[in-house]
This record gives structure tokens, C-alpha cells and sequence, in this order.
């Protein structure tokens, strides 16, 4: 019975984020036109933002689940980078543009500085406060550099929705348009949420508990951003893929991890068992972004191959 619930609430997560990212793709370029702000920009403030993750922390360490919270953190950044990012190449050739590969490389060292401080396995309340406080800084860059669209990159999608409006759209649909892009993230949050729900009371064991985060949770807590990515690709808005992985990378592991502190320091008995996931989080990353670096993109041969990955750096390093 107890299992049959946990399925459930699992099945029903599932369809909640796939809903959520069908609603907030679809509604994605209108509502930025309407506000005067990038697609991409729009993308990393609200698709890269991730409650459910912070979520997911908060509740972790209340509960005395510290490997859960890093396993959480470090396993959705290793799948965004690999699955999320492989799913939308796959789909449709992204573009990492001066936008993505600037946003992109300030997530390296925020992945960097989260590791250090949390390489012993304790992080205490103000390294929790310096964290969200460096998240807050990357919100404030983002939203100051990407006010007014540049001359590359979303033109494509912004012009569709700024001709839609010039068409006889009106300025009271932004309420609408910035509403149902709302719903779509508060969709694919209840869904996470509930899919950590029904994967939480598996194990009390610390180590298994790592691994359930690294692997399940994790997982789990990236899956919509991997169903935006098959949605975003899909429509061809190309830049929304990138946006959302780029800032879900910089707001795990500041804002979630962050969080996850300030509610109750976050100590673990065995770091080291941490040590390898860390350093793979932010090898994905880099290698990512190398290989946008020189292509100018990522194309679906580099895609596969990302997805290809992903198993086998769950079971030579998550696992």
C-alpha cells in the first residue's frame, strides 16, 4: 500500500511537469515581447529558477537529510547538463550564443565555490547566506545586461510575438500571457514536489540516501527542465533550452544549496563519497560549454553523445 502511494504521487508529478512545461514554452516569447525583456532573459529568471529544488533542500535538512540536499543539488545539475542539454540538441542544433556563454561561464565558479565550501561536508549558516547572496548578484547581472534584446540570438522568436502583438494584440493580454507562464512554472513545481515526495521515505541510511539524491531525486528534480527542453526545442525556441539549464546550474548550487543551510547547517558523516559527484558537476559544465565554445552551438551529434554520457557518469560517479 505504502508503495502503491508513492507510485501515485510519482505518476501524478509526471504529468504535473509535463503540463507545466507545455504551458510555460508555449507563452514564453508573448509574454517576453510584452514586457520588453529577452526571451533568454525571461527564461533564466523564471525556467531557471528552481523552487522545487529549494524545496527540496529546506525540507531535506529540517528533516535531518543532508545527503539528500547534496545529492539533489549535485545529481539535477549533472542531468540538465547532460540530459536536458542532449534532449534539446537532439531535437533542434543550440545555439550558445554571447549571452549563454557568458551566463554560462559565471556558473563555473559558482559551481567551483559551492564545492569548496561544501567539500567537508559541513556548511554552516553564513557560508548558506554567502551562497544566496552570490545568486542574487547573478540575478542582478542577468536582468541589467539582458533589459533590451541584443542584436543576436532571440530575434527570431521576439519578432514572431512583437508582429503577433502589432497584429492586434492589446497591452491588457499581458496579464494573460505573464499569468499562464506563471502557471506553467507553479505546475512544474507541484510536480517535482511531488515526485520527491514519493521518493523520500525509500531509505533513512546516509549513504543510501546519497545515492537515492544523486540519482533519483536528482533526477527527478531535473525531469522538467528536461520536458521544457523536448518542448522549448520542439517549438524552436532554441534559446529558452539554454537559458533554463544556465540558470538552473547557478541556482542549485546557490540559492537551493544556500536555503538548505540557513534552514539547518548541512552536515554530512562521509563527504568524500560527495568529492567525485562535485567534481563531475562541474566538469559537465565546462565541457558543455567547451564544446558551445568552438562549435558556436550544440549540435545533435554532440547531443547523443551527451545523453550517451549520462548513464555512464551515473555509474562510474553517482553511483
Amino acid at each position: 500500500m505504502h508503495l502503491a502511494v508513492e507510485l501515485v504521487s510519482i505518476l501524478a508529478g509526471v504529468g504535473l511537469i509535463v503540463f507545466g512545461a507545455e504551458t510555460f514554452a508555449e507563452h514564453l516569447s508573448a509574454a517576453s515581447a510584452r514586457l520588453g525583456v529577452t526571451t533568454f532573459a525571461l527564461a533564466v529568471l523564471l525556467a531557471g529558477a528552481e523552487p522545487e529544488e529549494l524545496a527540496t533542500t529546506v525540507t531535506a535538512s529540517l528533516r535531518h537529510s543532508a545527503a539528500i540536499a547534496y545529492g539533489d543539488v549535485i545529481g539535477a545539475n549533472i542531468a540538465m547538463c547532460l540530459v536536458a542539454l542532449g534532449v534539446g540538441a537532439v531535437i533542434a542544433p543550440l545555439p550558445f550564443r554571447g549571452s549563454a556563454l557568458r551566463y554560462g561561464l559565471l556558473g563555473l565558479p559558482l559551481g567551483a565555490v559551492a564545492a569548496g565550501l561544501a567539500w567537508r561536508g559541513h556548511l554552516a549558516r553564513w557560508e548558506g547566506g554567502l551562497l544566496v547572496g552570490l545568486y542574487v548578484a547573478y540575478v542582478g547581472t542577468i536582468w541589467i545586461t539582458e533589459r533590451r534584446p541584443p542584436s543576436l540570438g532571440e530575434a527570431a522568436e521576439l519578432d514572431e510575438a512583437i508582429e503577433a502583438l502589432g497584429e492586434g494584440g492589446t497591452p491588457s493580454r499581458l496579464g494573460r500571457e505573464m499569468g499562464l507562464v506563471l502557471l506553467g512554472v507553479a505546475a512544474t513545481i507541484g510536480g517535482a514536489v511531488l515526485l520527491v515526495d514519493g521518493a523520500k521515505g525509500l531509505t533513512h541510511v546516509e549513504s543510501t540516501q546519497t545515492r537515492l539524491g544523486l540519482i533519483l531525486v536528482g533526477f527527478a528534480t531535473a525531469f522538467e527542465l528536461v520536458v521544457l527542453a523536448w518542448s522549448s526545442a520542439r517549438r524552436g525556441i532554441s534559446e529558452a533550452v539554454v537559458a533554463g539549464v544556465v540558470g538552473s546550474f547557478a541556482y542549485n548550487v546557490t540559492m537551493s544549496l544556500g536555503a538548505g543551510a540557513l534552514a539547518r547547517p548541512l552536515r554530512i558523516t562521509n563527504p568524500t563519497q560527495l568529492h567525485g559527484p562535485w567534481v563531475a558537476m562541474v566538469v559537465c559544465l565546462a565541457v558543455v560549454l567547451a564544446l558551445a565554445g568552438l562549435l558556436r552551438r550544440l549540435p545533435r551529434p554532440v547531443g547523443g553523445a551527451l545523453l550517451i554520457a549520462y548513464p555512464l557518469v551515473a555509474w562510474l560517479v553517482l553511483g
